[in-house]
């Protein structure tokens, strides 16, 4: 599968409300099919961990004394199991594919939310939410006027403590 990016998938722009459209299906398609790849991925790790398990605690039922194990109980097996390298080995693995899976989880939430952002500038468009103003209006200055305004009140209200 081709190279993922989440950031740049999820931009909308909103100038082009009609191409982010025509491209939410495909992207959304996108990464359902990759969060059943990380959820397949994360079966297989599943059932690999499951599997060394199972040979693990066989091994150790055969020969106890080599996993320094002198009474064999369930609770013993499985913490001589737990404690082995290999499992730890597989077990970090495990993990980190199902990060990758909750990571895919994750970003189909977020283009399922990308589809509720198209849907509403839309029709914040239709209302003309973003038809320009008729009179320009400048910025700085406006900006201006209301930081003096804020000075002004923060030198009365310090004229006033002292």
């Amino acid at each position: 599968m081709k190279e993922l990016n989440y950031e740049k998938d999820i931009f909308i722009d909103e100038n082009q409300l009609d191409i982010e459209w025509l491209e939410q299906p495909s992207l959304m398609l996108k990464y359902c099919n990759h969060e059943s790849q990380m959820e397949q991925n994360l079966d297989i790790e599943k059932t690999k961990l499951d599997l060394l398990k199972s040979e693990l605690d066989s091994q150790i039922r055969k020969n106890p004394s080599d996993f320094g194990v002198e009474k064999i109980t369930e609770t013993v097996v499985l913490n001589a199991v737990i404690a082995t390298e290999e499992y730890q080995e597989a077990y970090l693995t495990y993990l980190d594919v199902k990060f990758e899976r909750d990571v895919a989880k994750n970003a189909v939430k977020a283009f399922s939310q990308r589809k509720d952002a198209l849907e509403n500038l839309v029709k914040l468009h239709g209302q003309s939410y973003f038809a320009g103003p008729r009179i320009p209006r400048n910025i700085s200055e406006e900006r201006q006027m209301k930081q003096k305004s804020s000075d002004e009140k923060v030198a009365n209200r310090l004229k006033r403590n002292n």
